[in-house]
Order: C-alpha cells, then structure tokens, then sequence
C-alpha cells in the first residue's frame, strides 16, 4: 500500500497564534490557527489525502472503503469501523494561554460521552518562550470536595503545579491529570483520538462567539487524580546515534510511543505488520521512498504509512516525529 500525505484540518480558537502559518505554511482563511490535527479521522476535524491515488479523500474514507483496517496492524486487531482509530496528532501554537482542563479515562468516556475512548496523551515541546510554563497537576494533594471548592471560590491557581519548560521537553498527561498549555508554547500532541474535554478555569475569558466558555465541573470533579505528579519533563529514553541519523524515545504508554528522529542524511526504518507509522516533519526537508512510491516533503507534512508497507527510507535534513500505536 502507498503512503499517503495528509493535509491537516486547522482549527482557530482565542488562544491561538500564527507560528502554523508562518513558520509551517499552513494557509487558511482562519484568523489563527491554534491547532492542527496533522492525523486524525476524529469527526470534528479529519485529515484529507493530498496527492496520489486518493487525492483529496479523507483519511477514514480511505481506510473504511479502500484500502481496509487492516492497514492499521495487527495491535488494532478487532477495529473494523472508523470510531476505532486510536491516536489523534495535533501540532499546538498557543499564543495565550489554554483553559485548565482535564480529560476522562475509557471507562468514563464510554458511560458519558460520545466518544468511545477517553483522552491520555503526551506533549513535545517544539519550541517556547524563555519564560513559558504548563499546569501540570497540583502543588499538593487535594480532596475532591478540596478541588471543587477551590474552582468555586477562584483559589484554583494557587492549587496548581506549574512547571517550567524548555524545547525538547516531554510532558505525559495521562486521562485524569489537571493541566494547561502555557502562552508561548509550540508543541506537537499525540493523544487517543478524543476530543472531550472538562475546563475548569478559563481566565474568565469569552470564546469566539462572545459569549463566556463553558466549565465542566461536576464532571472534571469526578476524573480528576487530585494529586502531586510524579513524573519529569524528560524524554523516557536517550539519544541513540545511527549512522546517518539519531532517535529519542520520547515517550511511550499502551496507546502509543513516540520518537524523535533528527536525520542528517538518510534514515531507514520499517512499517511492520504491528502498526502503521506516523511521521509528521517538524523541522527540515527531503525526500521519502517506500516501495515504489518515492515522494518530496517539507517541513510541517504528515504521512501515513500502513502497518505491514514494509521498508522505507528518508534522505534530507530533518526532525520527524515517529508515532505507532
């Protein structure tokens, strides 16, 4: 099977800037945009295939009425309709900063939302302002009639863990940890593919129809771990030189792993029977060859290569992100 190049649905919300635009050449009639999902089959936004055989179709189409599930691997055994696609890849600019937010597990989701799976995910820092931080748990641990008071008097912020960041920086947020993207953040997101989430704090803010945001708190009270984090800002695994190219594993759980890979010359890698492969350019240009399709990319491409597509060969200057499930 083929690969194939995605083009991103982009999405403008308040907090959203224009790095996708000028330093990714993302181009849109939006005034920002604040996300791109550079992988998705998530209804409320899918990725288009652009170039090939299936130009210009969606990525669920393809994968339902052409080229088959099975194009995912034998990890997503069992998913035969489109609602399974497991992960969701965004590239995030955030100019302000986002609500503070929480995300359910499977098991909530399933009984209260119309998403299937709920929402763990893990953050790459791209790039950021010297100054640029996330919320990221609690500063202690709370009870949840503490968590729910705290959003009810305005004291929430003084509950929150903020932490410092840097470019390269890794923060897992599993279903059920409190957090928020700071301003000045760049970052790309790999998550399940979900798109319920339960704000707790928006600053106070009106969204892009004037009108204030919606806060979830019943249902954030419920999810919540009320707790300290435990886990570093660090890559779970260290740089490995190859000839020609070095990874990072930077993070990895059962519903994904994603590495960096930073090519110098040229990269050879498999799309096994397991997983299909995401690589979204974050950085960088080159070419891209598997079997006999040979083709070009640029800096801010996402191509899908279905699982079982066997070798494939990157030459150029480049930092992917690698994601398989």
């Amino acid at each position: 099977m083929s690969m194939l190049f995605l083009k991103p649905a982009l999405k403008e919300t308040i907090w959203g800037g224009n790095r996708l635009r000028n330093d990714f050449k993302m181009q849109t009639e939006l005034k920002n945009i604040a996300e791109a999902w550079v992988l998705s089959c998530h209804e409320d936004g899918e990725s288009i295939v652009s170039g090939g055989e299936f130009d210009g179709q969606s990525l669920s189409h393809v994968l339902e009425k052409e080229i088959g599930m099975s194009a995912l691997g034998r990890n997503c055994e069992g998913y035969d309709k489109i609602e399974d696609f497991p992960i969701l890849i965004k590239l995030i600019d955030a100019d302000d900063r986002l609500s503070v937010q929480v995300h359910p597990d499977d098991e909530y989701a399933a009984a209260n939302e119309k998403d299937v799976r709920g929402k763990t995910e893990a953050w790459y820092i791209i790039d950021c302002d010297n100054d640029a931080e996330l919320i990221y748990g609690f500063n202690n641990d709370l009870t949840k009639e503490e968590f729910r008071e705290a959003i009810e008097n305005g004291t929430l912020l003084e509950k929150v863990n903020r932490t410092k960041v840097k470019p390269g920086d890794v923060a897992f947020i599993s279903a059920g940890t409190l957090h928020a993207i700071g301003k000045g953040i760049l970052l790309a997101e790999v998550q399940q593919s979900c798109n319920t989430t339960y704000r707790v704090f928006d600053y106070n803010r009106t969204g892009l129809d004037g009108k204030p945001r919606e806060l979830h708190v019943d249902k954030a009270v419920d999810v919540t771990e009320c707790t300290v984090p435990s886990a570093s800002l660090d890559p779970i695994g260290m740089p490995v030189k190859h000839d020609g190219y070095m990874t990072t594993l930077l993070s990895e759980c059962p519903y994904f792993t994603m590495t960096c890979v930073d090519v110098d010359s040229l990269y050879a890698d498999e799309a096994d029977e397991d997983s299909f492969v995401s690589l979204v350019i974050l950085d960088g240009e080159g070419t891209i060859k598997c079997g006999d399709d040979e083709r070009s990319f640029v800096k801010g491409d996402s191509i899908f290569i279905p699982a079982d597509s066997g070798s494939f060969y990157v030459s150029g200057k480049a930092k992917i992100l690698h994601t398989k499930v």
